[in-house]
This record gives C-alpha cells, sequence and structure tokens, in this order.
C-alpha cells in the first residue's frame, strides 16, 4: 500500500513528527510518503491560515495521486480543505480530526480534544458538530502556539497536560485527543502519565487508510465528491482549474 501523509502547513519540521508517528503504527509493506506544502502559512491557527493552505494541499494530493498513492491524509486537525480534495481525488482522503473521533468512539463515551490555540476551539467545535459527536466530545484549548511545540524551552507541555488534567476531573473524559498534528511524538508518554487512552489522529488516519484500501473503496463521484467542473480559473490560480489539476 502506499499512503499520501500532506502536511498543510509549510513548516518541514512538523511534516517530520507526522511522518514518524505515521510510520510506527503502518503495517509491514505500507508505504507513507510524507510531504510538506510548497506554499501557505508556517503553520495554521484560525480560518485565514486555513483558507490559504488549501491551494497548497489540493496542488501535492493531486501530484500524490498521480504518483500511484491510494489514499491521502491531511495532516492538520482543521480537516484543512477536507471536501475539496475529496471532490479533486479519487483516492480515498482522511482528515486526521475526523480519523481520531472515530477511533475515540469505540472505546469511550466521553472524549475530549484539547488542541492549541483558543481561536481553533471553534472551528473544532464545528467538526465535532459535523462529525456526529456533539454529545459525546467536548473541546478544550491550551494556548499554545503551534510552532512552540517544537521549541523545548516553552511551556507548551505543560500547558498540554494542565488542559487534560482539567479534561478527566470536570469534563470526566474518558479519552483524550491530540488536536494538532504536532502533538503526535507526545502520544506514548501521555497515555503513560494519564493512565487513559489518547489518541493521535495522525496514527488514526493511517490504520483508516489501510482499512480503505484493503476493502476497495474509494471516495464516491457522484454527488457532493463529484469532480469539480470544468472552467477556467483567472490570476493566480490559473494552474487550478480543473483540467489542470486533474490531468
Amino acid at each position: 500500500m502506499k499512503i499520501l501523509l500532506v502536511n498543510p502547513n509549510t513548516t518541514a519540521s512538523m511534516t517530520a513528527t507526522a511522518a514518524h508517528a505515521a510510520r510506527l503504527v503502518a503495517a509491514h509493506g505500507t508505504e507513507v510518503v510524507a510531504v510538506t506544502s510548497s506554499m501557505g502559512p508556517v503553520s495554521i491557527e484560525g480560518y485565514y491560515d486555513e483558507a490559504l493552505a488549501i491551494p497548497g494541499l489540493l496542488m501535492e494530493i493531486a501530484a500524490g495521486e498521480r504518483s500511484g498513492a491510494q489514499a491521502a491524509i491531511i495532516s492538520c486537525f482543521d480537516d484543512t480543505g477536507l471536501d475539496a480534495a475529496r471532490a479533486l481525488a479519487n483516492i480515498p482522503v482522511i482528515g486526521i480530526c475526523e480519523a481520531a473521533l472515530a477511533a475515540a468512539a469505540f472505546i469511550a463515551q466521553r472524549i475530549t480534544i484539547v488542541t492549541t490555540m483558543e481561536r481553533s476551539r471553534l472551528p473544532l467545535e464545528h467538526l465535532v458538530h459535523r462529525y456526529g459527536m456533539a454529545g459525546r466530545a467536548k473541546v478544550r484549548a491550551a494556548d499554545i502556539p503551534v510552532l512552540s511545540l517544537e521549541d523545548p524551552s516553552s511551556n507548551a507541555r505543560a500547558r498540554l497536560c494542565q488542559q487534560m488534567e482539567m479534561a478527566l476531573r470536570d469534563d470526566r473524559a474518558e479519552a483524550i485527543v491530540l488536536g494538532c498534528a504536532g502533538m503526535a511524538d507526545l502520544t506514548a508518554d501521555l497515555r503513560k502519565e494519564f493512565g487513559v487512552p489518547v489518541i493521535d489522529g495522525v496514527a488514526a488516519a493511517v490504520k483508516q487508510a489501510e482499512c480503505l484500501i484493503s476493502l476497495g473503496l474509494t471516495t464516491s463521484k457522484i454527488g457532493a465528491y463529484a469532480p469539480p467542473l470544468p472552467k477556467p480559473y483567472l490570476g493566480a490560480l490559473t494552474s487550478f482549474a480543473p483540467e489542470a489539476m486533474l490531468a
């Protein structure tokens, strides 16, 4: 199997963190090809960043499918550009928020997502509603910049742990979902420290991608995810015209 892992921000070190987490759980014979978007913000923290990360993401997914990828994973917990990517690609495209919540649903009734910035809380609450988990999942923000997760001198881990403690005490959470791909390398240690299931969406997405590939399932191309209609795109977006992207 060949799975494409796309980091829709432009920070290569975050791609490496997610790729390592993906390869730790990948089955024997699964190849994880990790790529970093070539355009857009260095981190995705809010609606503006998310919108401007989508073109680079779509370029990488189109290129990956042409190169033989059998499924793609969007390595951002906002599930950045997920619907657009599913309309563009024929292969399954998985968002790590949806993947993490789906995995959590099998093992816990009360779930708390702990994410980075407060500005990310509402977008994630919208995703929780979209994925049918509003009655079971809450969202907390540790108020830490995404890139601080890579700085050992920051207090990012301590803030994350503080929110996890509050989730277990106040939300009565039975499982914790890490709400950022940049947290993927903390999963094993946090499971040991807190003694509860801690779910990383990157790892969950890899196993779900393998499942879909094994079952021979691809994205439906009728209705919502029908291919984009051919039409001219102007200005800086000329190269994103559907016929060019799908060639």
